[in-house]
């Protein structure tokens, strides 16, 4: 028998986990497959843990990932993708701005298109601030624009269906700055769109303010594209080019008298300031690149469980998440 699994990452979500569950459940009562949850719980420092130990010790077809501490949203989605044994996966936020109600139609749709993702596309965003839909809609455009290799759905997040073709191949991939729904897109094979409309939060606060966003938006950035490298290397050969000039030109002044070089203060500092800016960018860069490469060899494993609830190899030993 066909079987699904829905993954839900949580952080700090006590105020939602029960609506959430009853909605998701219910959802899942009325198809035919055999279905299942699967909550990772991103070091909460609510209820959330209890809320879930509560949820599985009613529920044998809900399953529970505690991690040591938090870790990340896209380390909680990988860790439930990881342990994923089913057909198919739909991975959806605990908040339920992406409703469990579409579940039935996404499966639908994977089925009719004979895809093996779904990626479900934002018609609207429901009670979102109009700078947080404008970064959005600029962060998804600029990245692809920043792309070379592989394109990215506009407008999409991590709420999506993957078939397990897809999630084998997930599981060979080993770094640990992970962007999924660019890695999944990068995967390739047949993927579909699915538009919704996005609700609002049930309840809480988003988790991901503007300070987290920028450092999604960077992990996206340089785990997927050199352009900034060939940006500021593009730069740093204007400014070769304006210091070749300024040069000739006041050396010239100089010699026909047409230009004050010695007591040109002024552009002096201009040269000085504009050349100063173009290495600390450059160095910049190349200090994001090489901290990159400095967190991947070490090699540490992407996350630490804790516990785990209902799962068939213990249900309560800890697991070491390497990614």
């Amino acid at each position: 028998m066909e079987k699904l699994s829905v993954i839900i990452p949580c952080y700090d979500e006590e105020e939602s986990l029960s609506a959430c569950y009853r909605r998701t459940r219910e959802v899942l009562n009325r198809i035919t497959c055999d279905a299942e949850i699967i909550y990772v719980n991103d070091g909460s420092r609510d209820r959330t843990r209890e809320i879930l130990d509560e949820i599985a010790a009613t529920d044998a077809h809900v399953k529970v990932i505690h991690f040591s501490r938090n870790f990340g949203h896209q380390p909680a989605v990988s860790a439930g993708i990881k342990h994923c044994n089913a057909d198919w996966a739909i991975i959806m936020d605990a908040d339920l701005q992406d409703p469990p109600e579409l579940i039935p139609d996404i499966l639908q749709c994977c089925k009719e298109e004979q895809a093996n993702s779904v990626y479900c596309v934002r018609r609207s965003r429901e009670n979102e601030s109009w700078f947080k839909r404008f970064s959005s809609k600029f962060f998804y455009r600029m990245l692809n624009r920043m792309m070379s290799e592989v394109k990215f759905p506009l407008d999409t997040g991590d709420f999506r269906l993957i078939d397990r073709k897809i999630m084998n191949e997930f599981k060979q991939l080993h770094e640990h700055g992970k962007y999924i729904r660019g890695l999944v897109s990068w995967i390739g094979f047949r993927q579909v769109p699915f538009y919704y409309e996005r609700k609002a939060r049930v309840a809480g606060e988003t988790k991901y303010p503007f300070r987290r966003m920028l450092t999604f938006a960077s992990t996206a950035l340089l785990y997927f594209s050199k352009k900034p490298l060939q940006m500021v290397m593009g730069l740093g050969f204007f400014a070769v080019l304006v210091g070749i000039f300024l040069a000739i030109w006041f050396t010239l002044g100089k010699i026909y008298g047409f230009s004050n070089a010695e007591t040109g203060w002024t552009s002096l500092i201009t040269v000085i300031t504009f050349f100063g800016g173009v290495q600390l960018l450059t160095v910049g860069v190349l200090g994001q690149y090489i901290g990159v490469l400095f967190d991947e060899i070490k090699n540490r494993p992407e996350y630490i469980i804790d516990e785990k609830r209902n799962f068939a190899d213990g249900g309560t030993q800890n697991r070491r998440g390497k990614a």
